[in-house]
């Protein structure tokens, strides 16, 4: 639907969201995020300018259905996907995709590290509806001589996020924010480095023994972001990778970092959101919170998770869902999902959809804490539903219609059981519900009487 809407500005020097909204003009995208946060277009463009919200709409992605991330927007989620050197089957990305979108992820992240890297995320923005983002970094090394980090060029770098642009990615992860003056924080650490792409960063300063070559480039990288409408997700190389190493002098001057570059983007008018802690104990997710938007002047933050646990391989996505749920609630505007593969391996099309499931349970309950009109709506239908024994209600309401209705039929499949005052955890005679039924009817006969 957007075709329409992007051929007038192909004249256009910049063509971000950014620059329309500080000229004071109210795109459709604009328009179409109001509609969906029930907020006014106006409002919408000023939170654009000022920074506080993105819009994520390469203008080489016309089928995208546009969407918001910010404070004054509702928490969004996250999902990654991506094929390895060991699976690079397109069609299982479309598969994931698909999932993605059936329950419910408001972007994706294609984390291809194949050598058809190009043939899988052209399938991948071409399957998607909502914003596909990138880390170039994963794709420059696949393209670097042997496959080495050291042996990246400037130029042939900025040549692969132009190309990942021209194709339609509506946003990158950039390390750029990673200076060559942190490197002793990083020996202070129990884990050191864990981010992919910090890592890969660090082994070429070590090399050239210069400066990031992202920051170098930042200049014409934000070209390039003019050029297409690409926002940026400034990468947070040096993010915990364990409870020990939160809230570290490592992390926390790459944020002061991240901090400058957002200022240096906006003066170009490039959208930014700023990605955030991976592993971080419970009771300092809120303060990371507040630091974020102190060093990033209010610029969206994208967090993953945070685990607030290290020890739940398995079951990360449960960790990591609990340290989004208060990240949302203390500001947060995007959670990355976690899978249960997480540590482990590969995620597949069911660690996928566990995945976002656990991550919309997390934005939702987010969205509530913040009292974010109409978010218990939902909630409250449920409730409703639930007390009149109104089963296939339900299912419509939950967040997995499907295994809420598995779940019920494992024991009660029979189609009259939709209709019954019970389920198979208190049976007929045993069901609160139908308790409480019986003593309001009395006391209204009797009032009645």
């Amino acid at each position: 639907m957007r075709e329409a809407w992007i051929a007038p500005r192909m004249k256009d020097g910049v063509r971000t969201q950014m620059h329309y909204a500080k000229a004071g003009v109210t795109t459709e995208e604009m328009r179409r995020v109001a509609a969906r946060e029930n907020l006014s277009a106006e409002r919408v463009r000023k939170e654009v300018a000022r920074g506080r919200m993105v819009i994520p709409a390469n203008i080489h992605h016309p089928q995208l259905d546009p969407m918001g991330i910010g404070l004054a927007a509702s928490c969004k989620i996250n999902a990654n996907i991506g094929a390895s050197a060991l699976a690079s089957d397109p069609q299982l990305e479309v598969q994931k995709v698909c999932i993605s979108l059936k329950h419910g992820a408001d972007t994706i992240m294609d984390l291809s590290t194949c050598d058809n890297t190009d043939e899988v995320r052209k399938a991948v923005i071409a399957a998607s509806t909502v914003p596909v983002g990138t880390v170039p970094m994963y794709q420059i090394v696949q393209e670097a001589k042997n496959q080495d980090a050291k042996n990246i060029v400037i130029d042939d770098m900025l040549k692969v996020i132009e190309r990942q642009a021209q194709q339609g990615v509506s946003y990158f992860t950039i390390h750029a924010g990673f200076m060559m003056r942190f490197m002793p924080y990083i020996a202070k650490r129990k884990m050191g480095i864990v981010s992919r792409g910090g890592s890969l960063i660090a082994a070429w300063m070590m090399h050239h023994h210069q400066e990031n070559p992202f920051y170098q480039a930042y200049d014409q990288i934000l070209d390039i972001c003019q050029r297409y409408d690409v926002t940026l997700s400034l990468g947070d190389s040096l993010r915990p990778g364990c409870l020990a190493d939160a809230s570290d002098e490592a992390q926390l001057e790459e944020l002061k970092m991240l901090g400058e570059l957002t200022l240096r983007a906006w003066e170009k008018d490039v959208q930014v959101m700023i990605e955030g802690p991976g592993h971080v104990p419970l009771n300092q997710v809120e303060h990371n919170m507040k630091i974020e938007r102190h060093y990033c002047h209010d610029a969206p933050f994208y967090i993953l998770g945070p685990l607030v646990t290290d020890i739940s391989p398995g079951y990360d996505h449960i960790s990591s869902a609990i340290g989004a749920a208060v990240g949302g609630m203390h500001g947060a505007s995007m959670l990355c999902y976690v899978t249960p593969k997480e540590h482990l391996g590969l995620p597949g099309p069911e660690d996928v959809r566990e995945g976002i499931i656990a991550y919309k349970i997390a934005a939702h309950a987010a969205d509530v804490a913040r009292g974010r009109k109409n978010a218990r709506n939902r909630d409250d239908a449920m409730s409703d539903a639930r007390y009149a024994f109104d089963w296939n209600r339900q299912f419509e309401l939950a967040l997995d219609p499907e295994r809420a209705k598995a779940y019920h039929d494992e024991t009660l499949p029979q189609d009259a059981f939709k209709d019954a005052e019970f389920c198979s955890m208190c049976g007929p005679k045993f069901c609160s519900y139908k308790i409480t039924h019986d003593i309001v009817d009395h006391f209204q006969q009797k009032e009645q009487a």
